[in-house]
């Protein structure tokens, strides 16, 4: 499971040190995708296959299916950290998620998030907010 913010820095070539929390879960590759809200997705190779097996499952007829499966899967890059645990972000998702030099890697329990440092702390300030006002019936048997 991934849990807590760790704050590394991307390098001059697009790499970044996976903290030392998620090296042993990730260590044998990992898939980095666009996530939503504009952040990077990071699972372990295992859980993205049990994941691509889920989309699989769904109708082929629907749209809003097949539009995901391509905006997901598209921008997938399968990754092995080196010895030092350092992985390589594509430009593309570097891009596709406004990075900068300080990033915020994120646990959020089966993957874990790359936000640009910034990014992620505009959206915490305006989701703290809801966080607390969250209700039984937003998660059901949560509370």
């Amino acid at each position: 499971m991934f849990l807590g913010t760790h704050l590394p820095r991307l390098d001059e070539k697009g790499r970044l040190i996976l903290p030392a929390k998620f090296r042993e879960e990730l260590s044998n590759g990992l898939v980095l995708t666009r996530g939503q809200e504009r952040c990077i997705y990071v699972f372990s190779q295992r859980e993205f296959e049990q994941l691509h097996e889920q989309m699989r499952a769904a109708p082929l007829s629907s749209r809003q299916s097949r539009d995901y499966s391509r905006v997901f899967l598209s921008g997938a890059s399968d990754e092995v950290p080196d010895k030092q645990g350092r992985i390589t972000i594509p430009q593309a998702l570097r891009t596709y998620a406004g990075l900068d030099r300080e990033l915020a890697v994120i646990g959020a329990g089966s993957r874990a998030e790359i936000w640009d440092a910034s990014a992620w702390n505009t959206y915490l300030a305006e989701k703290e907010n809801v966080f607390s006002e969250t209700d039984e019936e937003a998660l059901p048997g949560f509370f």
